[in-house]
């Protein structure tokens, strides 16, 4: 009976490992690991989190097609302008798939340590972006490079699947459908029947939460929301019709109505940028439209927006 009872014993133990092991995949991702001890999935984006421990893992869906451009630019000059100093690089076949892990150390206001890993699959590429901030404390390499080449990757997720994990909540859509969500935190809509948008051929809207970005002081919004405007890489020639600073339900909001031309087809466009501010996140929504369309859409851009609600 002994030997009975610790075999038993021995099997539940081995079920419970092995349970234990499993991949943990974030609402709607495509995208899971066997996350370090002590981090959960986080409530901010796609991927898991310890505020305890300072530490963070990010993840970004991507086509399969992105792999081999995505990889190209992962340079040491190129990581270097983004903070990362490269410390080690490692080629990764996990099963058919192949990947590459890169890990570093974080240089300017923030130290401490990252790691960027892109596996490729038949129809998508992941991309992994990991930091444990500060000295010492929190999680080992080899436990932060344990979990991210446990990475698993699933089939495809339904767009109102991913659009039900958003950080926020959409309420009159007027009239817009969503296409397509991006890293966990935004989602790209239009009206029209076609899913890629070229040229602005449709109307589209752009809605996305903060990841953790310290909010600006009331003083500086007016140049934190332009410089937002200007980076956006699909516009160019932008030319601010209207820029302010308003208050709505309680909140700070700030707009910016302007003309551009989308970069790639040379379209003349209008954009409308609404960013709402609370005290320590903020949402901010990017529509599009030609000329031509702009009474039409502008309006409607403005009725998505003010039903935007922030999940707690």
């Amino acid at each position: 009976m002994k030997g009975f009872a610790a075999a038993t014993l021995a099997l539940v133990l081995t079920a419970h490992a092995a349970l234990a092991a499993e991949p943990v995949f974030p609402p709607a991702s495509r995208i899971g690991i066997v996350p370090p001890e002590d981090m959960l999935v986080s409530k901010r984006f796609s991927g898991f989190e310890s505020e305890e421990k300072a530490a963070a893992i990010n993840f970004v869906e991507m086509p399969a097609a992105a792999y081999g451009q995505l990889v190209n630019g992962l340079t040491k000059e190129a990581l270097k302008r983004q903070g990362m100093s490269e410390t080690s690089r490692e080629s990764l076949k996990l099963g058919t798939r192949t990947g590459v892990l890169i890990g570093g150390t974080m240089a300017g206001p923030v130290q401490g340590r990252k790691w960027v890993m892109a596996v490729q699959d038949e129809d998508l590429t992941a991309l992994v972006i990991a930091q444990v901030r500060g000295g010492q404390d929190g999680y080992s390499e080899a436990q932060m490079r344990e979990a991210l080449k446990s990475i698993a990757l699933r089939g495809p997720v339904s767009v109102d699947e991913q659009i039900s994990a958003l950080p926020f909540r959409l309420g009159d859509k007027a009239g817009f459908r969503p296409v397509r969500v991006i890293s966990g935190n935004s989602a790209l809509f239009t009206d029209g029947p076609q899913d890629t948008i070229k040229a602005v051929e449709q109307p589209m809207i752009i809605v996305a939460a903060s990841l953790n970005v310290p909010i600006p002081p009331q003083e500086k919004r007016s140049q934190f929301a332009r410089a937002a405007l200007n980076s956006n890489q699909i516009l160019k020639d932008i030319k601010i019709e209207r820029s302010e600073s308003f208050r709505f339900k309680g909140q700070d909001w700030h707009e910016i109505v302007a003309t551009a031309v989308e970069a790639e087809s040379g379209q003349p466009i209008v954009v409308m940028q609404t960013i709402r501010f609370d005290p320590d996140r903020y949402v901010r929504m990017i529509g599009l439209t030609r000329v031509e369309q702009r009474d039409q859409n502008l309006p409607r851009f403005r009725t998505v927006i003010d039903g935007v609600d922030m999940n707690p």
